[in-house]
């Protein structure tokens, strides 16, 4: 028996060895008890300075995608027989890596670099050799049809924080362990573990806030897990929060509680702004009482320090801009920002906003082909891949590359994404499943697990609510036919730089050379070394992760805006808002027969990822469309009945079931559900039910920054026939 903390375990080893759970922005520290060389159990780790002992469900499963059987570990090629029966056929890794580069090449020098077309899914963040080595792949295609997942989740708050504070991860987090009230606006950290605010034991410091007298109040359509331990819970219809909060920020200049910061310009211009923007107005589109908006507004300025936060719920709408914009100006206006017990902005051990790791952002330098929409950050909405992939035409998607995601089921209207991917060239995907999306490639490489690689958080560190760093290096040793994501991402380049003749000057091919062949733990060295905070010996010696003390006043000094000054009236910004007024002239009166729809996550789930996990989909159903009594009673339904949901796009079948916890006229589907498709190989997943959100979802709705606008979609719900 034993702790061993730095080398892979033999295959005989018997001990405790700490890990991390990375499936998710909590990055808990974990303990794994292995018996003979395989995992036992898992607990969180108490000595984690961030977590401190914390671990949700997730982390429990982590051993559970490592031994799952349908994991692909090596490469596997798509065969087509003359009748049309396909079969996957396993390669050689040199032989696999020269397909795709030869394929990719092939695309590019016969129809151009925007032909070939790059989606990165949600885990390349929780990699560290994707977050090292997989952008020199992406760089040596050079082409202008790059999409993410982040377009289907945060490019609110990016564009927002590059707008205000000069960098698109400069976003900052509530000092949720010394605030006394913490306002959430459509997010559910109890089940997220918080998202752009890293807060594992979310539950407890919940408890903590009380017990010093402090309020959590919620705004959100739904009674969620978050909702159902807070001080107070208010219903708000979906994608009505900006009117909301702007209604709040109006409430502040209205009543003289304002207090900016002495380097934050544009206040007079937001004064005139929300002028129109009264409680009363947004009471009658929201939902939310006037007195209710005032009240918060006032608690809110009047405590002696408070954090606005707002998520997934108002990112992912027509105006998720607008609202995260709007939150910026609360914690802004109100002298909460880079106040402890406010929001503040973390110093990680590793400065990837000071010290420009990744690029501050730009919007609008290019637009998409077909419909014409702006790029943020390099990056288009992924809602019009489909478009530009079923487009003739110069600059036509003809190749496909996808990078640890699945956007049939994670981005708008699924079904019809998944028709335009079988209709291309050639696909490459690198992923360790064959899943709803992968099943559509040509060659699928599969890079190891988490247990089998090491482990730096280089983004979440920068959203953590307290400064803390921890390294952790891997469980178990891959195995021989085994390739981690960095040298995969490598291999690819080097060979597609090879085939497309780029030709670079001796010191620039040596500094190439180099990059691509240090592993991601001598990267990581070489950072903390300039970075003088803590050293990479002194990580190895304190695998349970050193603690940086909680978060610090950094402002205007950090400030990445080149005069060190916040424009709070930014044009970009404050330019919806004649799109926000038109939209409210427009809407439909209450009481039709039409209801919103909104999505929800649940702890044990982490998008579509883990559902090929018995151990995770145990239990009551998680699956249902949630529905108000009220609702189902007026169109004939009965509790538990199956129920045909239908949008714009799509319709769908599936059980409803009845509760309060929602806002009448408001119904819900979980996001990341179905894996009831032909051509994949996830034997458990396949059993699980449940029915694709995205298969209702409209890639039509989008927000000033390109996000796609999941929630409020309208739907009509009927008897299934």
């Amino acid at each position: 028996m034993g702790l061993l903390t730095h080398s892979p375990v033999p295959d005989d080893f018997t001990g405790t060895r700490l890990g991390v759970c990375n499936l998710c922005e909590a990055i808990c520290g974990i303990e794994l008890t292995i018996e003979s060389g395989e995992v036992t159990s898992i607990r969180g780790n108490d000595a984690d300075p961030l977590s401190r002992g914390y671990i949700c469900p997730k982390g429990v499963s982590m051993a559970d995608v490592y031994t799952d059987p349908d994991r692909l570990k090596r490469p596997i090629r798509r065969v087509t027989d003359d009748a049309g029966a396909t079969t996957w056929v396993e390669m050689e890794w040199d032989e696999a890596y020269d397909l795709v580069a030869d394929r990719l090449a092939a695309t590019i020098t016969e129809h151009g670099r925007d032909a070939v077309g790059v989606y990165l899914g949600n885990p390349s963040a929780h990699s560290l050799g994707s977050q090292t080595h997989g952008t020199a792949l992406v760089k040596s295609l050079r082409t202008r049809n790059r999409f993410s997942a982040s377009s289907v989740d945060q490019i609110p708050h990016q564009l927002v924080s590059w707008q205000l504070y000069g960098h698109q991860l400069m976003i900052p987090v509530p000092d949720l362990d010394r605030t006394s009230y913490f306002l959430v606006v459509g997010a559910n950290p109890m089940a997220s573990n918080g998202s752009l605010m890293t807060v594992p034991d979310f539950p407890t410091r919940v408890r903590e806030l009380k017990a010093r007298g402090g309020q959590m109040v919620v705004l959100d359509p739904r009674r969620t897990e978050t909702a159902k331990v807070a001080t107070a819970h208010h219903f708000v219809r979906p994608g009505t929060d900006a009117v909301v909060l702007l209604a709040m920020l109006n409430v502040l200049f209205a009543e003289g509680l304002t207090t900016p910061p002495s380097y934050v310009d544009g206040v007079d211009r937001v004064r005139e702004l929300v002028a129109t923007f009264t409680p009363e107005g947004a009471e009658a589109h929201s939902g939310v009482p006037a007195d209710v908006i005032r009240q918060v507004a006032r608690d809110f300025a009047g405590a002696d320090a408070a954090a606005a936060y707002g998520r997934l719920g108002v990112s992912t709408q027509g105006f998720g801009s607008v609202c995260q914009w709007a939150i910026q100006c609360l914690n802004v206006l109100t002298g909460n920002l880079d106040r402890p017990g406010g929001v503040m902005f973390p110093e990680p051990a590793i400065d990837i906003v000071g010290r420009r790791i990744i690029g501050q952002g730009h919007f609008d330098v290019w637009r998409s082909r077909v419909r014409d929409s702006p790029e943020f950050a390099g990056e288009l909405p992924v809602s019009v891949l489909r478009e530009e992939i079923e487009t003739e035409g110069e600059g036509q998607v003809r190749a496909m590359v996808t990078m640890a995601g699945n956007p049939v089921l994670s981005t708008p209207d699924g079904k019809s994404l998944a028709r335009a991917l079988e209709s291309i060239d050639f696909m490459v995907s690198i992923d360790i499943y064959l899943n709803e999306t992968t099943r559509h490639a040509d060659v699928i490489l599969p890079p190891t697990s988490a247990l089998e690689r090491d482990q730096y958080d280089l983004v979440f560190h920068n959203f953590a609510v307290r400064n803390t760093a921890r390294f952790t290096p891997a469980v178990f040793a891959k195995g021989k036919d085994q390739r981690h994501d960095w040298q995969i991402f490598g291999a690819l380049a080097s060979r597609l730089q090879a085939r497309l003749g780029t030709t670079l000057p001796l010191k620039a091919r040596l500094t190439s050379w180099a990059r691509m062949t240090a592993s991601p733990a001598v990267v990581v060295t070489g950072l903390l070394l300039t970075g003088k905070k803590v050293s990479m010996r002194q990580l190895r010696a304190r695998p349970e992760g050193v603690d940086l003390g909680p978060l610090q006043p950094t402002m205007p000094g950090r400030l990445q805006t080149k005069d060190k000054r916040i424009d709070l009236a930014s044009p970009l910004l404050v330019g919806d808002l004649d799109r926000l007024h038109a939209s409210l002239a427009g809407a439909p009166a209450p009481g039709t027969d039409e209801l919103l729809l909104i999505g929800r996550r649940h702890k044990q789930d982490c998008n579509s990822w883990l559902h090929n996990t018995a151990r995770l989909t145990r239990g009551k159903p998680r699956h249902h469309l949630l529905m108000h009594p009220a609702d189902l009673a007026a169109r004939g339904l009965t509790d538990g009945g199956r129920v045909t949901v239908t949008s714009r796009v799509g319709s769908v079948e599936v059980e409803a079931t009845g509760v309060d916890d929602m806002m009448p006229g408001v119904v819900s589907l979980p996001h990341g559900y179905g894996h009831q498709v032909d051509g994949t190989r996830l034997g458990h997943a396949s059993r699980v039910a449940g029915v694709s959100i995205n298969d209702l979802t409209d890639p039509d709705e989008l927000d000033l920054s390109g996000n796609a606008a999941f929630n409020g979609v309208p739907v009509t719900v009927s008897a299934a026939q």
